[in-house]
């Protein structure tokens, strides 16, 4: 058909299709088939469904939109441009090059209108249960009658990739048990992956899986019946209580002559001779690249500037609520600003070097509740591990299906998901949240952490049962390569306190920490609380390693250590200088806050002329010979743990006193 003999809508459509080929084409790479099948899904989506204003791509009610399968990224884009965002074509021609907008995958803070980082097939779907909760949160707390403040949808585009990875089913059947009826998801069933039809590894019943988690689940037979998609989302719209999945069977590189349907256009450019044919399918001129037709430009831009007015009238009816509720209205414009409330520090707590011993575990349960009566979006939860955790709100209820106002978040045996939906959290605005696992299975939760690394946002992961030291569930539980497999990940902070005054102030640096994940590692064994009185103050735990306890004079070895192997220096300290040996001991419970000070800081911690070095910790030694210098010493973990109690395994590793004080006697020697 001709191009001029269509209507506006098939006009449209087809634009989105070529542009979306154009702009793979061009930078030699990208996914262009899924762009050019699920046009139609985006224009029914953007044009009829999804509430935004490209103006203000940020604003409170907006509906999410999260593009699951973030390979097809260069359909956002393009809608994105052609609906008045910050994304000119230029942008799109410059698709997967140098500091561009316009990433290989859609990315959060790097093109307005992306919502989240996606990327790693099944994250996007995960994450959109995190928004989702974010939402029936807000509106739990702060909605009122006649003033449904927070009533946005979580819509999502999610691939048979993403229907693989294994954190789709647990967000899925979270989702489900949840009754998160305000996750509208459409699932591209176009049974192509990259090795060739998916049959070669997937022909379950999708729609039987999802009905069987609690979901409404519809189909369309075709993606380009636009009516058949609408009608399918005012469906799903009208539903409230189950979270909704309509399966699209799309046509991959739908108008390409010689590869729709094939896997040749799944990851990679169509050539130039095929862009020809494909334009001449739809009627477009095959010698024109990036061509859009003014009566397009024009359609989309009276779509996206509907938007404006969308957006005014929710910021008319904040200012009505704001005269009714003015204590709420105000603190959720703080909360969205990430305004820390006032007075909120004077009630952290300080505990007493003669109280009894205490894990850093439970220290951390007493701050976090004690916290949490400062932050009423401070909410979390742990993979069935709560009561071990110490992360349990005390004087607050669950989050469940009939009670949005819960704090506390049950999120199963479910780790990957769990950090998943902790980003959505985090990527609403007001809300700070956390979750707990054993260190040990910070490893289901790798891709998340990662995530929200490279997002720059602040979820709080609390691990505990940090070392060895957790005792008779052996090797399995130890963790021994986790704490440098965590630091090793840019814009990640890693705090393991020493005692319960160095967990308050972990907390606390932890609640103040923006642009990036704070991780908190906790013991389960109980541990002396340091006297702050006569040695060095946990508050420079905000430093990253602080001088603990010096000697009187120049030191002739520094000893070093995080968490609970900081005691046992101590300790070793004091035997050390009964033998007259002059001993500087450096809490060291962050590498990456150390990293922050200036060289003059770092030089008062670890004097250049002092090589005498020994680090201690009961993990990888992996990273602390930069710290050590070459004159100096590790006792770490050479291998995996073994199971017994814990006593048992410090004295078989060596970790004791009298073997600290031999190594740094060696040292000296």
């Amino acid at each position: 058909m001709d191009s001029k003999s269509k209507n506006i809508e098939e006009l449209a459509i087809d634009t989105v299709r070529i542009l979306s080929a154009d702009a793979v084409q061009k930078a030699n790479s990208g996914h262009p088939g899924t762009a050019m099948a699920l046009a139609p899904v985006g224009h029914v989506l953007w044009k009829d469904f999804i509430n935004f204003n490209p103006k203000n791509p940020d604003w409170a009610n907006r509906d999410r939109f999260i593009l699951s399968a973030g390979h097809a990224c260069i359909l956002q884009y393009s809608f994105l441009h052609l609906l008045g965002y910050d994304l000119s074509l230029d942008d799109i021609k410059n698709f997967r090059q140098l500091h561009s907008k316009t990433a290989g995958h859609p990315e959060y803070g790097l093109c307005p209108g992306v919502d989240v980082t996606t990327g790693p097939l099944g994250q996007g779907f995960a994450n959109g249960v995190g928004f989702a909760i974010g939402q029936k949160h807000l509106a739990g707390y702060y909605n009122k009658p006649g003033f449904n403040l927070f009533d946005y949808h979580i819509y999502a585009i999610c691939s048979d990739g993403d229907m693989m990875e294994g954190v789709t089913s647990e967000a899925a059947s979270l989702a489900g048990h949840l009754e998160l009826g305000n996750i509208i998801y459409l699932y591209d069933d176009n049974k192509i992956s990259i090795e060739g039809s998916t049959d070669i590894a997937f022909n379950e019943d999708v729609d039987a899986r999802f009905r069987s988690y609690g979901w409404h689940v519809q189909s369309v037979d075709d993606a380009n019946d636009i009516n058949a998609l609408h009608q399918c989302l005012v469906n799903a719209k009208s539903e409230t209580q189950k979270p909704s999945l309509i399966r699209v069977r799309s046509l991959i590189a739908y108008g390409s002559p010689n590869k729709s349907g094939t896997a040749g256009s799944h990851g990679s450019p169509l050539g130039a001779d095929e862009i020809k044919l494909v334009k001449e399918f739809f009627g477009f001129d095959p010698e024109k690249s990036f061509n859009i037709p003014a009566e397009v430009e024009k359609y989309y831009g009276e779509i996206g500037a509907r938007g404006i007015e969308t957006e005014k009238k929710w910021n008319d009816l904040f200012a009505k609520y704001k005269a009714e509720f003015p204590e709420l209205a105000a603190e959720y414009v703080a909360a969205a600003k990430d305004e820390l409330p006032k007075g909120w520090l004077d009630k952290l707590p300080v505990f007493k070097g003669s109280d009894p011993k205490m894990a850093t575990r439970q220290a951390s349960g007493k701050v976090l509740n004690i916290i949490a009566d400062s932050f009423p979006h401070l909410i979390g939860g742990a993979a069935d591990l709560a009561p071990s955790t110490e992360t349990n709100l005390k004087k607050s209820d669950s989050f469940t299906s009939e009670n949005r106002n819960g704090r506390n978040f049950h999120f199963g045996i479910r780790e990957h998901a769990m950090g998943s939906a902790l980003n959505g959290m985090a990527l609403t605005k007001g809300i700070k949240p956390f979750g707990a696992t054993f260190l040990m299975f910070s490893e289901y939760m790798r891709p998340p952490i990662r995530l929200a690394a490279i997002m720059k946002i602040s979820p709080i992961f609390v691990y505990t049962h940090d070392s060895i030291g957790l005792g008779e569930d052996g090797t399995t539980h130890q963790p021994v390569e986790q704490l440098i497999s965590l630091r090793s990940i840019p814009n990640i902070t890693v705090i393991r306190p020493a005692d319960a005054n160095e967990t308050a102030h972990a907390w606390r640096v932890a609640i103040e920490k923006k642009g990036g994940p704070t991780v908190l590692v906790f013991t389960r064994q109980g541990l002396p609380i340091l006297d702050q009185d006569t040695l060095g103050s946990a508050k420079q735990l905000e430093q990253g390693a602080y001088i603990l306890s010096d000697s009187k004079g120049t030191p002739d070895v520094i000893l070093m250590a995080t968490g609970s192997e900081v005691a046992l220096i101590m300790d070793a300290k004091a035997k050390l200088e009964a033998d007259g040996v002059a001993v500087r001991v450096v809490s060291f419970p962050s590498w990456e806050l150390f990293e922050k000070q200036d060289a003059a800081y770092k030089e008062k911690v670890f004097p250049k002329a002092v090589k005498k070095r020994l680090a201690v910790e009961m993990a990888s030694p992996l990273g602390w010979h930069k710290y050590v210098t070459d004159e100096g010493d590790i006792l770490a973990m050479e291998t995996f743990g073994e199971s017994a109690p814990a006593e048992e395994l410090y004295k078989y590793f060596g970790f004791t006193v009298d073997n600290v004080v031999a190594k740094a006697k060696a040292l000296l020697k």
